[in-house]
């Protein structure tokens, strides 16, 4: 009977998990600013705090200030980012000029050395624009669409922070109201001040590993003598919202400016190899040894997540799987019947990966010793 209940217990433990996961598909984009908004209210809450606990404002007041120096800041990064990139496409011309020159040389050797003509393999006849976008239109449309989708998130995000701050102690004071017991109480404070401390740690980790990416980027860059290195650098390293693609994207423009700017061809070969190995370490060393750390998961959970929330929320999804995945961990934590998927889910310890046979050794040196001393 027991085993039959266990079944039982299983079998809709795993009907939750598909609805739950269904449930998440369908309403991504309900969803998605939502967990946007509560990962960035944690990121301006300590703003917020200081305008009402040291400078004595209101919340409603200090709610708005700490969102418009939030967005004031983002805003600025990105009217940087312009400024320099309109500085680069002022130079477009020359730039382009001298990639289909070099292209254009390497085409010739190419079929000099293979005897095969490039009209042979991307054909003789020209696709006029209109052409083109006739038969992208559908890719078009949804392109548009899926970009009204963007900019309404931009808009609700801010939106549900607002909200988020100003009636937090209200929807805490609701988490406690649920909870009859005084134990569960206590153990409900327990369980959201370690899910406000994860997000905090999460954050400060994603900076760190954009600090250090940046850097590494910057100074291969300076190595190879490319123009506007801790631009491409940092500007790299800001990709790393969008894990793995991110830095591939990063490194395409840094590229053409060294084919454009260098003699040989091998500077954009070297400008790849320099991101794609800085991306090997990002991707298997650094950010999951520290912002894995940080939200105290390990480091093949950190990769699985990514992954797996990718193919349900696309991009969004792969920036927002560490932090949702660290807060199902407490939550798994603190509870009886799924401790043990919160166990998986953590660093392991040292004893996991120790040598049997190193174990037996220490165990053999500890008895000579204690039989030396007898």
């Amino acid at each position: 009977m027991n085993i039959l209940n266990n079944k039982t217990h299983v079998v809709q433990d795993l009907l939750a998990f598909v609805l739950i996961v269904f449930m998440a598909y369908v309403l991504q984009d309900f969803l998605i600013p939502i967990f946007f908004a509560i990962l960035l209210s944690v990121l301006v809450y300590p703003i917020v705090r200081f305008f009402e606990t040291r400078l004595c404002f209101n919340r409603i007041f200090s709610i708005t200030i700490a969102i418009l120096v939030f967005t004031t800041v983002i805003s600025a990064i990105i009217v940087l980012i312009a400024i320099q990139f309109q500085d680069i496409m002022d130079e477009s011309s020359t730039y382009y000029d001298k990639i289909m020159e070099k292209t254009n040389i390497l085409i010739k050797e190419t079929e000099d050395s293979t005897g095969i003509e490039s009209k042979d393999i991307v054909g003789s006849e020209k696709l006029e624009v209109k052409e083109m976008v006739k038969q992208n239109s559908n890719k078009i449309v949804d392109f548009l669409t899926r970009s009204g989708a963007i900019l309404s998130d931009f808009v609700l995000t801010p939106l549900y922070m607002f909200f988020f701050l100003l009636y937090r102690s209200f929807l805490i004071s609701f988490l406690y109201k649920a909870t009859a017991k005084v134990s569960d109480k206590k153990k409900m404070r327990l369980i959201l001040d370690q899910l406000y401390k994860v997000q905090q740690n999460y954050l400060v980790g994603l900076v760190s590993v954009m600090f250090i990416v940046g850097v590494l980027n910057s100074i291969g860059l300076l190595a190879l003598g490319i123009d506007y290195p801790f631009f491409f650098g940092f500007l790299c390293a800001l990709l790393l919202l969008v894990p793995y693609i991110g830095i591939i994207i990063g490194s395409v423009l840094p590229a053409l400016i060294a084919l454009a700017t260098k003699d040989s061809y091998w500077y954009p070969f070297g400008v790849i190899a320099i991101f794609g190995f800085i991306q090997f370490i990002e991707g298997n060393f650094i950010t999951p040894k520290i912002t894995g750390s940080k939200v105290s998961l390990n480091s093949f959970v950190s990769i699985l997540v990514i992954i797996l929330f990718s193919m349900l929320w696309g991009i969004p999804g792969m920036i927002l799987a560490l932090p949702i995945t660290a807060s199902l961990k407490v939550i798994f934590d603190n509870s009886v019947k799924f401790k043990a998927i919160g166990f998986v889910l953590g660093e392991a310890e040292e004893k996991y990966f120790s040598n049997k046979a190193k174990y037996r050794l220490k165990v053999w040196k500890k008895i000579r010793k204690l039989k030396n001393k007898n």
